[in-house]
């Protein structure tokens, strides 16, 4: 199994910076995709960014390329992601998941990162 925790969340102004962070342990070497998730208050869940485990290519909601930055280190186990003028619309939960061990979907989520984005 894979493990998921997420740091980095908390309260932003718009316009500003703010990075979120996941660590991955357990079975990562098993691992195919990570990516963000998120889920505004009353909203259902949404897909952010994905980024592939082997080759470190990266996929975005049209919305938000160009304001969001997914990343990873293989290394450490990392997943990040750089949020660039964060607006209010962006409020969420923040979930990273991973696609593991041949899975078709996403199938370890962590427990989630709230931010909130003031003007």
């Amino acid at each position: 199994q894979v493990q998921l925790v997420e740091t980095g969340g908390g309260l932003v102004q718009a316009g500003d910076s703010l990075r979120l962070s996941c660590a991955a342990s357990g079975h990562t070497f098993d691992v195919q995709d990570m990516a963000w998730f998120r889920q505004p208050q009353g909203k259902e869940r949404e897909l952010v960014a994905s980024i592939n485990w082997s080759t470190l290519a990266t996929s975005y909601v049209d919305s938000l390329k160009g304001r969001f930055t997914i990343s990873g280190d293989t290394v450490k186990n990392m997943v990040y992601l750089q949020m660039n003028s964060p607006k209010e619309e962006d409020t969420a939960v923040y979930f990273c998941a991973a696609r593991y061990g041949g899975s078709l979907q996403f199938n370890a989520w962590g427990l989630g990162a709230h931010v909130v984005v003031s003007s």
